[in-house]
């Protein structure tokens, strides 16, 4: 700056020209270079979205035709898959057990399919009433010393996937799944090893939403001879290392959660390779 001059008055201005495809085409251009742009444009979107498409068959995208094919075809399992294939005779529960002890269950009782209303306790039933009851399967098992009784119960929904994920969520946050005041209720079928399985009798539970098939899966556990339980535990507690209550050192938290877990697995397996509708 020279000196006696005001400061900023020798500042040069400085203008920025219009930059060319913020709406005008240059005239160079003209209807075959418009032409020519259209085309790239098609050309770009077809591979973006193409790229779109196989981008999500490749990590498995949630949202694919696949997945919901896969979540409708479970959510009909209920009345076009035999009992025995949702609710196998025997299970084989490899080291399922406490310590990583083998179990082998067997199914003594069937429950009629049925609805929801009588099914739960109040607080259950509450908790679940976004989700819809299309239907629910319950099946009681046994242990091979006939020791212990778990009713293992599959709730087919109304919700869709949204809804299932919500429910999940609601679940997960509130610790829905490990309140003794809804815990499953058990399902004793007379002239069975379960007869005296009641409400009084639960020892442990787990509650598993699904986000990938409309159903909850849940199991409940007890002892076969009766037995009251005056404090009983979440499968999740009840199969921690160093876990020191009853249905813990029984492995009652055991038996909920392996027959949850492979009456799970068997039921994503069906809607997968679902069985022939029944003639």
């Amino acid at each position: 700056m020279a000196p006696g001059s005001v400061p900023g008055a020798t500042r040069p201005v400085v203008s920025f020209a219009r930059p060319e495809g913020f709406g005008d085409v240059p005239r160079a251009v003209g209807r075959r270079g418009r032409a020519v742009v259209a085309a790239a444009c098609v050309v770009l979107g077809l591979g973006l979205i193409g790229g779109a498409v196989t981008g999500s068959w490749l990590i498995g995208d949630a949202e694919g035709s696949g997945a919901r094919d896969t979540y409708a075809a479970a959510g009909g399992l209920w009345h076009s898959v035999p009992v025995d294939e949702l609710f196998p005779v025997t299970i084989d529960g490899q080291g399922a057990g406490p310590g990583g002890a083998d179990r082998t269950w067997t199914r003594i009782a069937v429950a009629p399919d049925s609805g929801c209303a009588d099914a739960f306790d109040p607080l259950l039933r509450q908790a679940l009433t976004p989700g819809g009851c299309q239907r629910l399967l319950r099946a009681t098992y046994t242990d091979a010393t006939q020791s212990y009784v778990t009713t293992v119960g599959l709730l087919f929904t109304t919700a869709d996937a949204a809804g299932m994920r919500a429910l999940d969520t609601r679940f997960d946050k509130e610790g829905l799944a490990r309140r003794a005041d809804l815990m499953p209720k058990p399902y004793a079928a007379k002239g069975t090893a379960a007869a005296s399985f009641g409400d009084k009798q639960r020892a442990s539970w787990t509650i598993s939403v699904l986000t990938d098939a409309p159903v909850v899966v849940y199991a409940v556990s007890g002892w076969a001879d009766g037995r009251t339980v005056d404090s009983p535990e979440p499968a999740s507690q009840a199969t921690a290392s160093g876990a020191t209550t009853a249905p813990a050192q029984a492995g009652l938290g055991n038996e909920a959660q392996g027959l949850a877990d492979r009456i799970e697995r068997s039921l994503r397996k069906t809607a997968v390779t679902p069985s022939e509708q029944p003639s």
